[in-house]
Protein backbone atom coordinates (compact mmCIF):
# COMPACT_ATOMS: atom_id res chain seq x y z
CA UNK A 1 0.00 0.00 0.00
CA UNK A 2 1.32 3.56 -1.12
CA UNK A 3 2.05 6.08 1.38
CA UNK A 4 -0.42 8.23 -0.07
CA UNK A 5 -3.33 5.57 0.43
CA UNK A 6 -2.49 4.69 4.06
CA UNK A 7 -2.94 9.19 4.72
CA UNK A 8 -6.21 8.61 3.26
CA UNK A 9 -6.93 5.17 5.55
CA UNK A 10 -5.98 7.25 8.21
CA UNK A 11 -7.89 10.16 7.13
CA UNK A 12 -11.05 8.45 6.70
CA UNK A 13 -10.70 7.38 10.83
CA UNK A 14 -10.46 10.94 12.01
CA UNK A 15 -13.28 12.90 13.25
CA UNK A 16 -14.94 15.64 11.30
CA UNK A 17 -14.45 18.81 12.24
CA UNK A 18 -17.79 20.84 11.38
CA UNK A 19 -16.06 24.12 9.68
CA UNK A 20 -17.88 27.51 10.80
CA UNK A 21 -18.10 30.21 9.00
CA UNK A 22 -18.89 33.47 10.10
CA UNK A 23 -21.88 34.23 8.11
CA UNK A 24 -23.11 37.71 9.40
CA UNK A 25 -20.21 39.43 8.23
CA UNK A 26 -20.92 37.89 4.42
CA UNK A 27 -23.59 39.27 1.43
CA UNK A 28 -26.34 37.60 0.26
CA UNK A 29 -28.47 39.22 -2.24
CA UNK A 30 -32.45 39.33 -1.27
CA UNK A 31 -31.55 37.19 1.91
CA UNK A 32 -31.22 40.03 4.12
CA UNK A 33 -33.63 40.73 7.50
CA UNK A 34 -33.85 44.45 9.08
CA UNK A 35 -34.24 44.91 12.93
CA UNK A 36 -32.62 47.31 15.81
CA UNK A 37 -29.89 45.16 16.28
CA UNK A 38 -28.11 44.26 19.78
CA UNK A 39 -24.75 44.20 18.14
CA UNK A 40 -23.83 44.18 14.67
CA UNK A 41 -20.18 42.23 15.39
CA UNK A 42 -19.69 39.38 13.24
CA UNK A 43 -19.07 36.39 14.34
CA UNK A 44 -15.69 34.92 15.34
CA UNK A 45 -13.18 32.83 12.61
CA UNK A 46 -13.92 29.08 13.78
CA UNK A 47 -10.46 26.91 13.45
CA UNK A 48 -9.48 25.44 10.32
CA UNK A 49 -11.29 21.85 9.21
CA UNK A 50 -9.48 19.08 10.02
CA UNK A 51 -9.59 16.01 7.63
CA UNK A 52 -12.79 14.26 5.99
CA UNK A 53 -14.64 12.04 7.99
CA UNK A 54 -16.81 8.86 6.58
CA UNK A 55 -19.63 10.40 4.94
CA UNK A 56 -22.91 9.59 6.68
CA UNK A 57 -26.81 10.08 6.52
CA UNK A 58 -27.50 13.75 7.55
CA UNK A 59 -24.50 15.18 6.39
CA UNK A 60 -24.84 17.98 3.96
CA UNK A 61 -23.74 16.90 0.02
CA UNK A 62 -22.90 19.21 -2.49
CA UNK A 63 -23.76 17.68 -5.85
CA UNK A 64 -21.11 19.49 -8.29
CA UNK A 65 -22.38 18.35 -11.47
CA UNK A 66 -19.94 18.63 -14.35
CA UNK A 67 -17.04 20.19 -12.34
CA UNK A 68 -13.34 18.91 -13.39
CA UNK A 69 -11.67 17.31 -10.99
CA UNK A 70 -9.31 20.24 -10.74
CA UNK A 71 -11.93 22.68 -10.26
CA UNK A 72 -13.54 20.53 -7.53
CA UNK A 73 -10.12 20.01 -5.65
CA UNK A 74 -9.89 23.72 -5.44
CA UNK A 75 -13.44 24.91 -4.54
CA UNK A 76 -12.79 22.60 -1.55
CA UNK A 77 -9.90 24.14 -0.63
CA UNK A 78 -11.39 27.90 -0.91
CA UNK A 79 -15.33 27.31 -0.57
CA UNK A 80 -16.59 24.02 0.32
CA UNK A 81 -14.67 23.29 3.90
CA UNK A 82 -14.94 26.63 4.96
CA UNK A 83 -18.64 26.68 4.42
CA UNK A 84 -18.96 23.19 6.69
CA UNK A 85 -20.13 21.38 3.92
CA UNK A 86 -19.51 17.65 4.58
CA UNK A 87 -19.07 16.08 1.36
CA UNK A 88 -19.02 16.76 -2.76
CA UNK A 89 -20.93 14.68 -4.80
CA UNK A 90 -18.99 14.65 -8.54
CA UNK A 91 -19.88 13.49 -11.38
CA UNK A 92 -19.50 9.87 -13.05
CA UNK A 93 -15.45 9.58 -12.91
CA UNK A 94 -15.40 6.23 -15.90
CA UNK A 95 -14.21 6.92 -19.15
CA UNK A 96 -17.65 7.47 -21.26
CA UNK A 97 -18.76 7.81 -24.88
CA UNK A 98 -17.21 10.90 -26.85
CA UNK A 99 -19.35 14.08 -27.32
CA UNK A 100 -19.82 17.31 -25.72
CA UNK A 101 -23.90 16.51 -24.67
CA UNK A 102 -23.80 16.37 -20.47
CA UNK A 103 -25.57 13.22 -20.53
CA UNK A 104 -22.33 11.27 -22.57
CA UNK A 105 -20.84 10.97 -19.01
CA UNK A 106 -23.07 8.66 -18.46
CA UNK A 107 -22.67 6.25 -21.17
CA UNK A 108 -20.06 3.98 -19.98
CA UNK A 109 -17.27 2.61 -22.25
CA UNK A 110 -15.01 1.26 -19.20
CA UNK A 111 -14.45 1.69 -15.61
CA UNK A 112 -11.28 3.13 -16.49
CA UNK A 113 -11.12 6.15 -14.10
CA UNK A 114 -10.46 9.02 -17.01
CA UNK A 115 -13.04 10.93 -18.27
CA UNK A 116 -13.40 14.33 -19.80
CA UNK A 117 -13.74 15.70 -16.17
CA UNK A 118 -9.84 14.28 -16.02
CA UNK A 119 -7.41 11.89 -15.48
CA UNK A 120 -6.95 9.04 -12.65
CA UNK A 121 -3.63 11.10 -11.00
CA UNK A 122 -5.99 14.18 -11.11
CA UNK A 123 -9.51 12.57 -9.31
CA UNK A 124 -6.90 11.28 -6.94
CA UNK A 125 -5.57 14.65 -6.43
CA UNK A 126 -8.96 16.21 -5.72
CA UNK A 127 -10.21 13.50 -3.40
CA UNK A 128 -6.25 13.89 -1.36
CA UNK A 129 -7.48 17.81 -1.85
CA UNK A 130 -10.88 17.67 -0.31
CA UNK A 131 -9.95 15.62 2.12
CA UNK A 132 -7.50 18.00 3.53
CA UNK A 133 -10.38 20.55 3.62
CA UNK A 134 -12.51 18.13 5.45
CA UNK A 135 -14.81 17.40 2.77
CA UNK A 136 -15.35 13.65 1.67
CA UNK A 137 -16.29 12.43 -1.73
CA UNK A 138 -19.28 10.90 -3.08
CA UNK A 139 -19.07 9.47 -6.69
CA UNK A 140 -22.09 9.23 -9.03
CA UNK A 141 -21.96 5.64 -10.18
CA UNK A 142 -23.36 4.48 -13.08
CA UNK A 143 -24.05 1.05 -12.90
CA UNK A 144 -27.40 -0.17 -14.67
CA UNK A 145 -25.86 -0.03 -18.26
CA UNK A 146 -23.54 0.70 -20.97
CA UNK A 147 -23.79 2.70 -24.20
CA UNK A 148 -26.84 3.34 -26.28
CA UNK A 149 -27.22 0.56 -28.49
CA UNK A 150 -27.75 3.68 -30.73
CA UNK A 151 -24.61 4.60 -30.63
CA UNK A 152 -23.30 1.60 -32.38
CA UNK A 153 -19.58 1.14 -32.66
CA UNK A 154 -17.07 3.52 -31.45
CA UNK A 155 -13.81 4.72 -28.85
CA UNK A 156 -14.36 6.19 -25.56
CA UNK A 157 -12.46 9.53 -24.15
CA UNK A 158 -9.98 7.44 -22.67
CA UNK A 159 -9.33 5.45 -26.25
CA UNK A 160 -11.07 2.19 -25.39
CA UNK A 161 -12.81 0.56 -28.10
CA UNK A 162 -16.32 -0.71 -27.70
CA UNK A 163 -19.55 -2.17 -29.95
CA UNK A 164 -22.74 -3.16 -29.01
CA UNK A 165 -22.58 -6.29 -26.58
CA UNK A 166 -18.80 -5.82 -26.69
CA UNK A 167 -17.16 -3.67 -24.37
CA UNK A 168 -13.36 -5.17 -23.85
CA UNK A 169 -12.23 -2.31 -21.43
CA UNK A 170 -14.47 -4.38 -18.76
CA UNK A 171 -14.45 -6.94 -20.25
CA UNK A 172 -18.61 -7.21 -21.25
CA UNK A 173 -19.42 -9.33 -23.79
CA UNK A 174 -22.96 -10.30 -25.09
CA UNK A 175 -24.01 -12.56 -22.11
CA UNK A 176 -23.56 -9.83 -19.50
CA UNK A 177 -26.41 -8.21 -21.06
CA UNK A 178 -30.35 -8.71 -20.13
CA UNK A 179 -32.08 -10.66 -22.99
CA UNK A 180 -34.61 -8.02 -23.39
CA UNK A 181 -32.96 -5.72 -26.42
CA UNK A 182 -35.98 -3.51 -26.70
CA UNK A 183 -36.69 -0.15 -25.09
CA UNK A 184 -38.68 0.34 -21.96
CA UNK A 185 -42.06 1.59 -23.51
CA UNK A 186 -44.59 0.07 -20.20
CA UNK A 187 -43.76 1.71 -16.81
CA UNK A 188 -46.63 -0.53 -15.06
CA UNK A 189 -44.25 -3.72 -16.12
CA UNK A 190 -41.48 -4.23 -13.56
CA UNK A 191 -39.68 -7.22 -15.80
CA UNK A 192 -39.76 -4.90 -18.68
CA UNK A 193 -38.49 -1.30 -16.37
CA UNK A 194 -35.90 -3.70 -14.76
CA UNK A 195 -34.49 -5.63 -18.11
CA UNK A 196 -35.31 -4.06 -20.74
CA UNK A 197 -33.09 -0.47 -21.90
CA UNK A 198 -33.71 2.66 -20.67
CA UNK A 199 -33.96 5.00 -23.71
CA UNK A 200 -31.77 2.40 -25.31
CA UNK A 201 -29.05 1.96 -23.10
CA UNK A 202 -27.62 -1.45 -22.96
CA UNK A 203 -28.86 -2.87 -19.75
CA UNK A 204 -26.73 -4.83 -17.76
CA UNK A 205 -27.56 -8.32 -16.52
CA UNK A 206 -27.33 -6.71 -12.91
CA UNK A 207 -28.61 -10.42 -11.25
CA UNK A 208 -25.30 -12.44 -12.34
CA UNK A 209 -22.47 -12.87 -10.45
CA UNK A 210 -19.70 -12.49 -12.69
CA UNK A 211 -21.31 -8.89 -13.25
CA UNK A 212 -21.68 -8.11 -9.60
CA UNK A 213 -18.23 -8.63 -9.67
CA UNK A 214 -16.82 -6.70 -12.27
CA UNK A 215 -18.92 -3.43 -10.74
CA UNK A 216 -18.08 -4.08 -7.48
CA UNK A 217 -14.58 -3.92 -8.56
CA UNK A 218 -14.73 -0.61 -10.18
CA UNK A 219 -16.65 0.42 -6.79
CA UNK A 220 -13.41 -0.92 -4.96
CA UNK A 221 -11.21 0.65 -7.23
CA UNK A 222 -12.63 4.03 -6.25
CA UNK A 223 -12.73 3.68 -2.15
CA UNK A 224 -8.98 2.94 -2.28
CA UNK A 225 -8.88 6.22 -3.81
CA UNK A 226 -10.40 7.27 -1.35
CA UNK A 227 -14.46 7.96 -2.23
CA UNK A 228 -16.59 7.73 1.09
CA UNK A 229 -19.72 6.94 -0.99
CA UNK A 230 -21.81 6.42 -3.53
CA UNK A 231 -24.75 7.70 -5.83
CA UNK A 232 -26.44 5.36 -7.80
CA UNK A 233 -27.58 5.88 -10.69
CA UNK A 234 -31.30 4.71 -12.72
CA UNK A 235 -31.38 2.04 -9.01
CA UNK A 236 -35.29 2.29 -10.51
CA UNK A 237 -33.68 0.05 -13.35
CA UNK A 238 -32.08 -2.57 -11.42
CA UNK A 239 -33.84 -4.97 -8.59
CA UNK A 240 -33.23 -4.10 -4.81
CA UNK A 241 -31.83 -7.34 -4.10
CA UNK A 242 -28.92 -6.46 -7.43
CA UNK A 243 -28.02 -3.44 -5.73
CA UNK A 244 -27.51 -5.31 -2.04
CA UNK A 245 -25.82 -8.08 -3.70
CA UNK A 246 -23.23 -5.73 -4.92
CA UNK A 247 -23.21 -3.64 -2.28
CA UNK A 248 -22.30 -6.46 0.02
CA UNK A 249 -18.87 -7.06 -2.07
CA UNK A 250 -17.69 -3.85 -1.69
CA UNK A 251 -14.45 -3.13 0.87
CA UNK A 252 -16.14 -0.89 3.08
CA UNK A 253 -20.44 -2.61 2.72
CA UNK A 254 -21.61 0.32 5.01
CA UNK A 255 -20.25 2.82 2.86
CA UNK A 256 -22.99 5.93 2.02
CA UNK A 257 -24.87 4.40 -0.32
CA UNK A 258 -27.69 6.96 -1.94
CA UNK A 259 -29.78 5.24 -4.85
CA UNK A 260 -32.16 7.63 -7.78
CA UNK A 261 -35.27 5.56 -7.41
CA UNK A 262 -37.77 7.87 -8.75
CA UNK A 263 -41.22 7.19 -7.52
CA UNK A 264 -44.69 7.74 -9.39
CA UNK A 265 -48.06 6.66 -8.23
CA UNK A 266 -49.56 3.88 -9.59
CA UNK A 267 -46.03 2.00 -10.74
CA UNK A 268 -45.10 -1.43 -9.68
CA UNK A 269 -41.31 -0.38 -8.40
CA UNK A 270 -41.61 2.15 -5.46
CA UNK A 271 -38.37 3.55 -3.93
CA UNK A 272 -39.92 1.80 -0.57
CA UNK A 273 -38.33 -1.29 -1.93
CA UNK A 274 -34.41 0.00 -1.80
CA UNK A 275 -33.88 1.25 1.92
CA UNK A 276 -32.39 -2.07 2.69
CA UNK A 277 -29.16 -1.16 1.31
CA UNK A 278 -29.33 2.97 1.51
CA UNK A 279 -30.35 6.16 1.65
CA UNK A 280 -33.34 6.64 -1.26
CA UNK A 281 -33.90 10.45 -2.79
CA UNK A 282 -37.32 11.31 -2.39
CA UNK A 283 -38.52 13.29 -5.25
CA UNK A 284 -41.92 14.03 -4.19
CA UNK A 285 -40.07 16.25 -1.59
CA UNK A 286 -38.82 18.45 -4.11
CA UNK A 287 -41.66 18.33 -6.16
CA UNK A 288 -43.49 19.37 -3.36
CA UNK A 289 -40.94 22.65 -2.57
CA UNK A 290 -41.89 23.81 -6.03
CA UNK A 291 -45.54 23.69 -5.72
CA UNK A 292 -45.05 25.80 -2.51
CA UNK A 293 -42.19 28.16 -3.51
CA UNK A 294 -44.65 28.87 -6.44
CA UNK A 295 -48.01 29.30 -4.02
CA UNK A 296 -48.11 28.90 -0.65
CA UNK A 297 -45.67 27.69 1.81
CA UNK A 298 -48.60 27.56 4.91
CA UNK A 299 -48.65 23.59 3.55
CA UNK A 300 -45.22 22.54 3.91
CA UNK A 301 -45.78 22.23 7.99
CA UNK A 302 -46.42 18.53 5.95
CA UNK A 303 -43.95 18.12 3.98
CA UNK A 304 -42.17 15.09 5.25
CA UNK A 305 -46.12 12.89 5.59
CA UNK A 306 -46.41 10.36 3.12
CA UNK A 307 -42.95 10.34 2.47
CA UNK A 308 -39.54 7.85 3.10
CA UNK A 309 -38.84 8.48 6.65
CA UNK A 310 -36.46 10.68 7.54
CA UNK A 311 -33.36 8.74 8.25
CA UNK A 312 -33.45 6.75 5.08
CA UNK A 313 -34.60 9.83 2.61
CA UNK A 314 -31.82 12.00 0.27
CA UNK A 315 -33.53 15.02 -0.41
CA UNK A 316 -32.82 17.87 -2.77
CA UNK A 317 -34.47 21.69 -4.47
CA UNK A 318 -33.25 20.09 -7.73
CA UNK A 319 -30.53 17.92 -9.61
CA UNK A 320 -28.87 17.59 -13.06
CA UNK A 321 -32.07 16.10 -14.55
CA UNK A 322 -35.12 17.86 -12.71
CA UNK A 323 -33.87 21.38 -13.31
CA UNK A 324 -33.70 20.24 -17.31
CA UNK A 325 -37.37 18.63 -16.83
CA UNK A 326 -39.29 21.19 -15.39
CA UNK A 327 -39.63 19.05 -12.59
CA UNK A 328 -38.31 21.43 -9.50
CA UNK A 329 -37.20 24.70 -8.76
CA UNK A 330 -33.96 25.41 -10.46
CA UNK A 331 -31.43 28.71 -10.84
CA UNK A 332 -33.70 30.19 -12.80
CA UNK A 333 -36.17 30.56 -9.99
CA UNK A 334 -33.78 33.26 -8.39
CA UNK A 335 -35.24 34.12 -5.12
CA UNK A 336 -37.69 30.65 -4.45
CA UNK A 337 -35.02 28.79 -5.32
CA UNK A 338 -32.84 30.02 -2.74
CA UNK A 339 -35.72 29.98 0.11
CA UNK A 340 -36.00 26.72 -0.90
CA UNK A 341 -32.80 25.70 0.11
CA UNK A 342 -32.67 27.73 3.37
CA UNK A 343 -35.72 25.69 4.19
CA UNK A 344 -34.45 22.22 2.89
CA UNK A 345 -31.25 23.25 5.71
CA UNK A 346 -33.78 23.97 8.40
CA UNK A 347 -36.07 21.47 8.00
CA UNK A 348 -35.77 17.92 10.24
CA UNK A 349 -36.13 15.90 7.60
CA UNK A 350 -34.00 13.46 5.16
CA UNK A 351 -30.20 14.01 4.28
CA UNK A 352 -29.77 17.08 2.38
CA UNK A 353 -28.00 17.62 -1.67
CA UNK A 354 -27.52 21.39 -2.92
CA UNK A 355 -26.90 21.36 -6.12
CA UNK A 356 -23.97 23.64 -8.15
CA UNK A 357 -24.08 23.34 -12.15
CA UNK A 358 -23.99 25.24 -15.05
CA UNK A 359 -26.66 28.22 -16.67
CA UNK A 360 -27.99 26.57 -19.83
CA UNK A 361 -30.87 26.95 -22.61
CA UNK A 362 -30.67 23.52 -24.40
CA UNK A 363 -31.02 21.09 -21.99
CA UNK A 364 -28.83 18.50 -23.72
CA UNK A 365 -25.92 21.23 -23.58
CA UNK A 366 -22.93 20.50 -22.34
CA UNK A 367 -20.59 22.76 -19.44
CA UNK A 368 -19.34 26.08 -20.80
CA UNK A 369 -16.80 25.25 -23.35
CA UNK A 370 -17.16 21.50 -23.37
CA UNK A 371 -15.53 19.23 -26.18
CA UNK A 372 -15.80 15.82 -26.67
CA UNK A 373 -13.27 14.86 -24.69
CA UNK A 374 -12.51 17.41 -22.08
CA UNK A 375 -14.41 20.23 -20.26
CA UNK A 376 -13.08 23.49 -19.18
CA UNK A 377 -12.69 24.31 -15.23
CA UNK A 378 -15.39 25.57 -13.60
CA UNK A 379 -15.49 29.55 -13.27
CA UNK A 380 -18.01 31.17 -10.29
CA UNK A 381 -17.17 34.29 -11.67
CA UNK A 382 -18.75 34.57 -15.10
CA UNK A 383 -22.13 33.82 -14.25
CA UNK A 384 -22.19 30.74 -16.43
CA UNK A 385 -21.78 28.79 -13.59
CA UNK A 386 -24.17 28.62 -10.88
CA UNK A 387 -22.22 28.41 -7.86
CA UNK A 388 -25.11 28.00 -5.30
CA UNK A 389 -22.07 27.50 -2.75
CA UNK A 390 -20.81 30.87 -2.33
CA UNK A 391 -23.98 32.17 -1.71
CA UNK A 392 -23.44 33.38 2.06
CA UNK A 393 -27.06 32.99 2.73
CA UNK A 394 -26.80 29.05 1.93
CA UNK A 395 -23.33 28.54 3.38
CA UNK A 396 -24.91 30.49 6.92
CA UNK A 397 -27.97 27.60 6.43
CA UNK A 398 -25.54 24.85 6.39
CA UNK A 399 -24.25 26.43 9.38
CA UNK A 400 -27.74 26.59 11.24
CA UNK A 401 -27.95 22.63 9.64
CA UNK A 402 -25.30 21.58 11.67
CA UNK A 403 -25.86 23.46 14.85
CA UNK A 404 -29.51 22.30 15.22
CA UNK A 405 -29.28 18.43 13.86
CA UNK A 406 -30.96 16.14 16.16
CA UNK A 407 -33.22 18.36 17.37
CA UNK A 408 -37.77 18.47 16.40
CA UNK A 409 -39.76 20.70 14.81
CA UNK A 410 -41.23 22.90 17.47
CA UNK A 411 -43.02 26.93 17.45
CA UNK A 412 -44.52 26.31 13.66
CA UNK A 413 -46.20 29.70 12.95
CA UNK A 414 -47.81 30.36 9.83
CA UNK A 415 -50.01 33.15 8.11
CA UNK A 416 -51.80 30.80 6.22
CA UNK A 417 -49.80 31.91 3.30
CA UNK A 418 -46.57 32.99 1.70
CA UNK A 419 -44.65 33.79 5.22
CA UNK A 420 -43.51 30.45 7.75
CA UNK A 421 -41.71 30.13 10.64
CA UNK A 422 -40.58 27.26 12.93
CA UNK A 423 -37.93 26.14 15.88
CA UNK A 424 -35.47 23.45 15.94
CA UNK A 425 -36.13 22.93 19.85
CA UNK A 426 -33.97 25.25 22.21
CA UNK A 427 -31.27 25.39 19.04
CA UNK A 428 -32.48 27.63 16.61
CA UNK A 429 -35.03 29.48 14.90
CA UNK A 430 -36.06 30.04 11.26
CA UNK A 431 -38.75 32.95 9.48
CA UNK A 432 -39.04 32.60 5.69
CA UNK A 433 -40.89 35.28 3.63
CA UNK A 434 -41.81 34.45 0.17
CA UNK A 435 -44.15 37.36 0.00
CA UNK A 436 -44.02 40.29 -2.82
CA UNK A 437 -43.48 42.61 0.74
CA UNK A 438 -41.51 42.82 3.56
CA UNK A 439 -43.50 41.78 7.07
CA UNK A 440 -42.87 42.11 10.30
CA UNK A 441 -43.81 39.87 12.81
CA UNK A 442 -43.24 39.24 16.73
CA UNK A 443 -42.23 35.18 16.77
CA UNK A 444 -43.21 33.12 19.50
CA UNK A 445 -39.89 30.33 20.43
CA UNK A 446 -38.57 27.53 22.70
CA UNK A 447 -35.42 29.69 22.11
CA UNK A 448 -33.66 30.86 25.89
CA UNK A 449 -33.36 34.57 26.52
CA UNK A 450 -30.24 35.90 24.79
CA UNK A 451 -28.41 36.89 21.64
CA UNK A 452 -28.81 35.38 18.05
CA UNK A 453 -27.40 36.11 15.25
CA UNK A 454 -29.13 35.78 11.83
CA UNK A 455 -27.13 33.14 9.64
CA UNK A 456 -29.01 33.90 6.62
CA UNK A 457 -27.62 37.79 7.14
CA UNK A 458 -25.48 39.60 4.86
CA UNK A 459 -22.73 41.95 5.49
CA UNK A 460 -24.17 45.73 6.44
CA UNK A 461 -27.21 44.22 8.00
CA UNK A 462 -29.08 44.13 11.04
CA UNK A 463 -27.18 40.56 11.90
CA UNK A 464 -28.13 39.98 15.50
CA UNK A 465 -31.23 39.52 17.30
CA UNK A 466 -32.55 40.00 21.40
CA UNK A 467 -34.64 36.84 22.41
CA UNK A 468 -36.80 38.19 25.79
CA UNK A 469 -37.06 36.08 28.78
CA UNK A 470 -40.66 34.66 27.14
CA UNK A 471 -38.67 33.58 24.28
CA UNK A 472 -39.93 36.10 21.42
CA UNK A 473 -38.14 38.44 19.46
CA UNK A 474 -39.48 40.63 16.47
CA UNK A 475 -38.20 40.61 13.23
CA UNK A 476 -39.26 42.95 9.68
CA UNK A 477 -38.34 39.66 7.27
CA UNK A 478 -38.14 41.77 3.78
CA UNK A 479 -40.05 40.02 0.43
CA UNK A 480 -38.14 36.66 -0.28
CA UNK A 481 -35.87 36.54 2.60
CA UNK A 482 -35.09 34.76 5.47
CA UNK A 483 -34.41 35.30 9.07
CA UNK A 484 -32.02 32.21 10.43
CA UNK A 485 -31.32 32.66 14.18
CA UNK A 486 -28.32 30.69 16.28
CA UNK A 487 -27.04 31.96 19.68
CA UNK A 488 -24.17 34.54 18.87
CA UNK A 489 -21.17 33.50 18.43
CA UNK A 490 -21.49 29.64 18.48
CA UNK A 491 -20.10 27.62 16.29
CA UNK A 492 -23.01 25.68 14.42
Amino acid sequence: MTHARTTRSRRRQAGRAVAAMAAAGLTAAGLVATATPASSEPSSAAEEPAAAADVAHGDVILTMFQWTWTSVAEECASTIGPAGIDAVQVSPPQEHIQGAAWWTSYQPVSYRIESKLGTREEFEAMVDACGEAGVGVVADAVINHTTGADQGAGTGVAGTSFAVDDFPGVPYTAADFSDCRENIANYGDRDEVQNCRLVSLQDLRTGSPDVQDKIAGYLNDLLDLGVQGFRIDAAKHMPAEDLAAIKAKLSDPDVYWVQEVIGAGGEPIQPSEYVGSGDVHEFDYARQLKNAFGGQLAGLRGVADGKLPSDQAGVFVTNHDTERNGETLTYKDGDAYRLATVFMLAFPYGSPSLYTGYTFDDKDAGAPGATATSVPDADCDGGAWSCIQRDPAVAGMVRFHHAVQGTDLTDWWDDGGDRIAFGRGDAGFVALNNGDGEAEHTYTTSLPAGEYTNVAAGEGAAATYTVAADGTFTATVPANSAVALLPAGADG
